[in-house]
């Protein structure tokens, strides 16, 4: 009774809720506190302290939500969000700092001729008020990254977690209204009614996390505003395997991107694998062994995997090994536990290529080997697949197929000889392309993100051209276009026609 009350008593989140919050939101950008130095100081140091007093918190929500081991806890979740927070604190004052324009330059010289005597710079100002829509296979990372960026470079921000890590979403915002400023920082929780609410507003910049689906609606609401997005996707990320390799070293790292980032339910993960038909034996063999000295010979007994996130994600994932042309090409693993949502890491080989795994991004601990006759005919598949995914790696020491992987697949990242680590260097953007999303974020690219790069020109009274006034003369167009072409041939002739005419 006493739970039904609540429920009751619970106010309702609605479209004018929604409202009410981004207008008290834009009130406070509008005085200027968010874009002062200080105030992006004090959040950021405030952000950091709020992971260092709360850290078995957040490590028990992890493992409520989606029985998280606490080392991925502590260094995907935490230590990456903290990490983002000490290069924000070290680079923000010099990110904030004008670029100055090179005027100068002989790429542009006809824009220095055209308004000399001038200087210009780039300004970065905040874009104002923010909206960031999280996933929840990372409830803390993809929450807290964006803020930080957000955050360093001045704008106001609603934080909107997923529904489908509640304990996540409840500990974000009982942390984020106790450690940071509420007046310019929120968290909305609840599901799609609030974040259908949230979307009919307008906002200055919308980042979201999640699927394909959902990212076009994001879209379609963002375009009744003209608000641009960044979304983060994913894709059927591919692992390309040559057998010229560290066979033992390549397996382990493909484990760790795989079943060692939330049991493949990360949208970097390696989805499937193409190799060759003649070194598919050996690799399946080292996929057999490997995984047993991580997670033991009953997986489902290990600690160091995480459980599928609800019962429709492990039917999704049941359904894809249930398939009839594909449940017999299991070739270690499958096991399951549907009570308690687990499910093996498990290595399929030769499922068909039109089969129903095959089509959509696997999310989960399900690994298929496609076998080629020659690992170059590796590139050909991943064409057909239709999409561009958010990362694509290759395992080998060819120098020719390393430049040719570079060259010819379009992703949102590429890595050689390991898998997911090109997250953890800042000095790379994060992004997909086509369906794997749009836009970027990470280090200096979150702060570029959130940030509008305004063109500023500063001239004084002298050097007034008459040219530019009518009344307009061939002369004066003559020499006008000289000018613009930034030719020095074609300006001393249009003087000389000038003087001689």
């Amino acid at each position: 009774m006493l739970m039904e009350n609540k429920a009751e008593n619970k106010a309702v989140f609605d479209a004018e809720s929604a409202k009410d919050v981004a207008k008290e939101l834009r009130d406070s950008f509008v005085t200027g506190k968010t874009k002062s130095y200080r105030w992006r100081v004090t959040q950021l140091k405030a952000m950091l302290k709020m992971l260092d007093e709360n850290e078995p918190q957040i490590v028990a929500a992890l493992r409520d939500d989606l029985s998280k081991p606490e080392f991925e806890s502590s260094l995907y979740e935490i230590q990456m969000v903290n990490n983002s927070c000490r290069l924000a604190l070290k680079e923000m004052n010099h990110w904030m700092m004008p670029e100055k324009a090179k005027l100068l330059d002989t790429s542009i010289a006809k824009t220095s001729l055209t308004t000399f005597p001038s200087s210009a710079e780039i300004v970065s100002e905040p874009l104002g008020v923010v909206l960031v829509i999280s996933a929840w296979n990372y409830p803390f990372l993809v929450s807290l990254d964006p803020v930080v960026g957000a955050i360093s470079a001045g704008n106001a921000i609603v934080l909107k977690p997923s529904e489908m890590a509640p304990a996540s979403s409840s500990l974000l915002a009982k942390l984020v209204a106790d450690y940071l400023d509420s007046s310019c920082i929120k968290v909305v929780e609840g599901a799609v009614p609030e974040t259908s609410a949230l979307l009919e507003q307008k906002w200055d910049k919308i980042l979201y996390t999640g699927n394909g689906r959902v990212a076009r609606i994001v879209m379609a609401a963002a375009a009744k505003h003209l608000t641009p997005v960044v979304l983060e996707l994913g894709g059927k990320s591919p692992v390309i395997v040559d057998s010229d390799i560290n066979l033992k070293v390549a397996t382990r790292r493909i484990i760790a991107g795989k079943w060692s980032c939330n049991n493949g339910q990360a949208c970097v993960s390696p989805d499937y694998i193409i190799t060759t038909k003649d070194y598919a034996t050996k690799l399946v063999d080292s996929f057999k062994c490997e995984p047993e000295r991580f997670y033991g010979k009953d997986p489902l007994e290990s600690k160091d995997l995480s459980r599928i996130v609800n019962s429709n994600h492990f039917d999704r994932l049941s359904k894809l090994m249930d398939e009839e042309k594909v449940s017999s090409k299991i070739v270690h693993g499958g096991q399951r536990n549907e009570k308690n949502l687990q499910i093996a890491p498990t290595i399929l080989l030769d499922v068909p290529v039109n089969s129903l795994i095959m089509k959509e991004e696997i999310f989960g601990p399900l690994l298929p080997i496609i076998t080629v006759d020659k690992v170059e005919q590796s590139f050909d598949l991943i064409h057909s697949s239709g999409g561009k995914p958010l990362a694509a790696y290759l395992f080998t020491n060819n120098k020719k197929l390393k430049r040719k992987f570079v060259e010819t697949v379009s992703a949102g990242g590429l890595v050689v000889n390991d898998t997911a680590v090109h997250l953890a260097i800042h000095s790379l953007p994060f992004g997909g392309v086509g369906e794997s999303g749009m836009g970027s974020y990470h280090g200096k690219f979150s702060f570029d993100a959130f940030s509008h790069k305004k063109a500023v020109l500063y001239r004084g009274f002298a050097g007034d051209a008459f040219l530019r006034y009518p009344p307009y003369t061939p002369g004066k167009l003559t020499l006008l276009q000289a000018l613009l072409s930034g030719s020095i041939v074609g300006i001393i002739r249009a003087l000389l026609g000038w003087f001689w005419a």
